[in-house]
């Protein structure tokens, strides 16, 4: 039995569903999902396994112009994605007429591989506005296939499997079956904090954080872990804290239940705030938080 195997990389603008089109695709919460957008920092890869396939999707940050240091790494991520891509999905909604970026825009125009156009949202628009939107991408992207489709809705996510499996070629797996992902369980923690914290506060709050484990320890009955919420300024150390601690409290709870659910186990966790200043701009900090370029 012949086996396919392949990358199939998800690129487009912030908040257009990058992330919730992965979960749906793999059947698991793998990537955060908030209303905000540049939810997604790093590039996550989710393997989608089958007896004679395994697609290895790539979530990326939404495509903006990087304002600093940390923006121009995450914009280093989705610039890899040029690099390893057997497929694209190139994900929009209605309205949304190119990328934040032109270059990346133009460059996708010109990729020898296969181009899928997600029409994300479909649930959102009636008949004559789709027609139109297919039409309009069809205008941009002669070759590429379109596909009308509701991530959050699960419509046509079978259908876009089926179509992905086709195009893969033959090669072994990338990575072991029994994987869900090329992430480690304490990333996870991190971005299920970090969702918390997205959720909950406001403004220049979620952006100026960061999440590291320090200690994951799994016993029998319970995983217990340390972790470390840093801040650029001590003001934001105070709002993020709350009153006598409720803030924090607040986030610690809805992490901790994310964590239970994800794990199918009890967890304690113990956060703790700290000032890192100007770590968004901060190169060694940075690479120590995962940005590599």
């Amino acid at each position: 039995m012949k086996h396919r195997a392949g990358y199939v990389n998800i690129i487009g603008n912030p908040n257009v569903g990058k992330s919730t089109l992965l979960n749906a695709l793999l059947g698991e919460q793998l990537s955060i999902t908030t209303p905000k957008a540049q939810t997604t920092r790093h590039r996550i890869l989710g393997f989608l396994n089958g007896e004679d396939y395994q697609i290895v999707f790539s979530d990326t940050p939404g495509i903006i112009k990087p304002a600093y240091t940390l923006q121009e790494r995450m914009m280093d991520f989705v610039h890899s994605t040029f690099e390893d891509a057997d497929v694209f999905l190139y994900l929009v909604e209605p309205g949304i007429r190119s990328l934040k970026d032109e270059q990346v825009y133009e460059k996708l125009k010109r990729v020898k591989e296969p181009v899928f156009i997600i029409l994300n949202k479909i649930d959102t628009i009636d008949q004559t506005r789709l027609e139109e939107e297919v039409e309009y991408w069809h205008s941009e992207f002669p070759d590429a296939a379109i596909l009308p489709l509701s991530a959050l809705n699960q419509f046509n996510i079978d259908v876009l499997t089926d179509r992905l499996k086709d195009l893969l070629p033959e090669s072994p797996p990338y990575y072991d079956k029994e994987d869900l992902s090329d992430r480690n369980e304490r990333f996870f923690v991190e971005e299920m904090v970090r969702e918390q914290i997205l959720f909950n506060y406001s403004k220049e709050i979620p952006y100026a954080v960061e999440v590291k484990v320090e200690e994951f320890k799994e016993e029998e009955s319970i995983i217990r872990i340390r972790a470390n919420i840093y801040v650029e300024r001590n003001t934001q150390k105070g709002i993020l804290v709350g009153a006598k601690g409720s803030m924090i409290k607040k986030t610690g709870t809805g992490a901790r239940k994310k964590m239970e659910s994800f794990f199918k186990k009890k967890v304690f966790l113990d956060l703790f705030v700290k000032v890192r200043k100007d770590w968004r701009s901060n190169d060694r900090d940075l690479n120590r938080f995962g940005y590599k370029s």
